[in-house]
Order: structure tokens, then sequence, then C-alpha cells
């Protein structure tokens, strides 16, 4: 439970707007805020009492906890639930035995979790549409100008600007409706200690379903403690989104060299020694921190062989992982929005560029597939 990725470097890799959302203290209030919603939805069958006690008691506890000390009490049992559950029992006095029904500390950390990734991905969501709706733009206002396409590196035939903007846009809406997908189908997570919801009897089923609703999530179908396939497909659709984001930044990248030309950053960056620089640094980071993702979804895959009903060693592992993943992907669709929104494009360097070659024709049908992709997305 410890900082997610920032500080100094936060806001040079984009990722810093994604990082506040996975910090110590947002992780704290997400396990407040899951404890308080069991034991309403407990109580809401008639297991527990004084669930406004324990309400109150966690209000006092989101400023008053340091989570750094939550962080080094997690030590002893290997997670943060068990010492927030005997601090929130001490904190609610006699309507302590209210605090934790029926649970196990991993329903309390994965639904937390989901709650977390929701909030994560509501910024990401925000930049990828940024993104790609600065793709659009371009992609409409170059529609008929006229460029080099380049295969293995080399002179092709001539395409237009605005198509391989709307290739970008194109590329980018697909992942964020795929990660939208994903995320919004993590259910929330409550199967008591072996997942059988044998501490809640009979009112187990109930109190899962009144706790996701309390919580705005789906319901579960059963529980899924080491049924890691949704964690899976999560990494997926972050790292399919990553990929999305690296896509046009490498393009820019290639496209601004000094002997091509044909676009530039709005406000690129200087170098500390050779004054003449102009370098395309929103998309030089936005390429780093997409090149961060397929590591962290290989963890996260290699992690999915949860033993048994409470996992060794995976479990832990997706924690850090995911919230890399996050803010990797988060990065990256930031610093490729700043680039693409303040893009400046050189239709006269285009044109020099493709004279050097005798491939000759036009982009024939380049106009008319700008128009199909931009007509896909206002539907």
């Amino acid at each position: 439970m410890s900082d997610a990725p920032g500080g100094m470097l936060g806001p040079l890799l984009g990722a810093d707007r994604v990082a506040a959302t996975l910090d110590a203290r947002a992780w704290l209030h997400a396990l407040l805020d899951v404890e308080v919603a069991l034991t309403h939805a407990a109580a809401g069958q008639g297991l527990v009492d004084d669930a406004w006690q324990v309400e109150r008691a966690a209000e006092e506890l989101r400023d008053a906890l340091d989570p750094a000390v939550l962080a080094v009490e997690a030590v002893e049992g290997g997670n943060p639930v068990i010492p927030l559950v005997r601090r929130l029992r001490a904190a609610a006095g006699p309507a302590g035995a209210a605090v934790h029904p029926g649970a196990t500390s991993q329903d309390v950390m994965d639904t937390a979790l989901v709650l977390l990734v929701r909030a994560a991905t509501a910024v990401i969501d925000d930049d990828l549409r940024g993104a790609a709706d600065a793709a659009a733009r371009l992609a409409a206002t170059h529609r008929d100008t006229p460029m080099a396409a380049r295969t293995l590196g080399q002179q092709a035939l001539p395409t237009t600007f605005g198509l391989v903007a709307a290739g970008w846009c194109a590329g980018l809406d697909r992942a964020r409706h795929g990660l939208a997908g994903v995320v919004g189908t993590l259910p929330v997570q409550f199967g008591g200690a072996a997942g059988t919801l044998a501490a809640s009897r009979p009112h187990g089923p109930a109190v899962a379903d009144a706790l996701a609703d309390r919580l705005g999530l789906p319901r579960q179908d059963v529980p899924w403690h080491t049924e890691r396939s949704r964690i899976g497909r999560l990494a997926g659709a972050l790292g399919v989104a990553a990929g999305a984001c690296a896509k046009p930044a490498t393009d820019v990248v290639l496209l601004a060299a000094t002997e091509v030309g044909e676009v530039s950053e709005s406000a690129p960056g200087a170098s500390s020694s050779m004054p003449h620089k102009r370098n395309p640094v929103a998309a030089v980071t936005a390429r780093a921190s997409a090149r961060r993702a397929p590591g962290l979804v290989a963890t996260l895959l290699a992690s999915a062989d949860h033993e048994h009903q409470r996992a060794a060693g995976p479990w832990h592992a997706e924690w850090p992982a995911l919230t890399d993943l996050l803010c990797a992907t988060g990065g990256a669709a930031a610093r490729l929005r700043t680039c693409l929104e303040g893009l400046q494009v050189h239709p006269e360097a285009m044109a020099r560029n493709l004279s050097l070659t005798d491939a000759g024709g036009t982009p024939n049908h380049a106009g008319d597939l700008v128009d199909r992709i931009l007509r896909g997305r206002e539907r």
C-alpha cells in the first residue's frame, strides 16, 4: 500500500494524474469505503447492528490514520486489511463487532482495488478520448494533404496525412472502448474465508449483492478469489491501450526528425548541450510510458495461477504490478494527448519528401477512408 509511482518522474512521464488516484491515501479511503458498505449490507440482512457507529468511526480514521503507519503494520499479516480492521473495531468501541462481518481480507482488498481501478481508468479514458479527438481533428483538416506512405522504412505510395491521423484515431477509440468494457464488468468480491460465504449463512449471497449495490459495482456470480481471468482481461486491455498510444507517438518521433520535418510539436523540448535541438518530448515520453506496459502485463498474466482457495504470492504480486500498469498506460495517454493536441503539420515538407521518389500516383481512396472512420465515431 505504498505510494504509486509519481514524484519527480510522474509529470514527466504523464503519470501524475493517475498516480493521484492510486496513492496510499486513496487506498486507505477505498478500504474504508468497502468496510463501511459491508457493515451496512450485513445490517440490512439482520446480521449486525450499529452500522452508523461503524461509519462514524471510519470517518474519523480517514484523516486521523497515517497510511504510512498502516503500511508498516500490514507487514506482519501480509495485507493492510488486518491492521485496518483492528483499528476500525477499536475506534467503533461497543459497535466493533459490526466491523468486517463474514468477510476475509481478500474480499476487502479486491473490492477496494476494483474501486481504485475505476477511478484510475476514468482519468485514462479522459486522456484517450482527448488524444483520439485531437487525431480526428487532424484527420479532418488534412483529409487531402498528400504525403509519402512508408513501408519497411522506405517511401512506398502516396497517402494523406489525414488517413494517417484517422488510423491513429481508430486505434485509440478501439482501445478506449475495449478498456471501458472490461472495467465496467469488474464485480464486487465477497466470499468469506474459503469462498463459501459460510460466515454469512444463510444470507451470504444477499450480503454480496447488497455490498455490490451500495458501492455501485456489478454483482458477482461466485467469489473469484483465485479465478483471476478478470485481472488478466484488465491487464490485456491496459496493454492494448498503451500500444494504441505508442503507435502515433512513434510516428510523430519519426516524422519530426530533422531530415523529414513533416510534423513538429507545439512545445518541443530543448537540449542541455545542443541549442538547435527541437525534441518531440511529449511523443518521446508517451513511448517511454507505453514501453513499460508489456512487462507489467506479463507479470499479471504470470500471476494468474492462484493456488487452491487463497494464493500464496501471486495475489500479492498483482497489487504493485497493476498499479504500475495503470500509471504506465495513463502516462502514455496523457503525454500523447499533449503531443497531438498541439501537433503542427508541415504540408510543404510532405510535398518535398514525396517528390524524392518516382512512386507517383494519387492516394485514390484516402479521403473516403478518412470519412468512413470519422463518420463511425459519430454513431
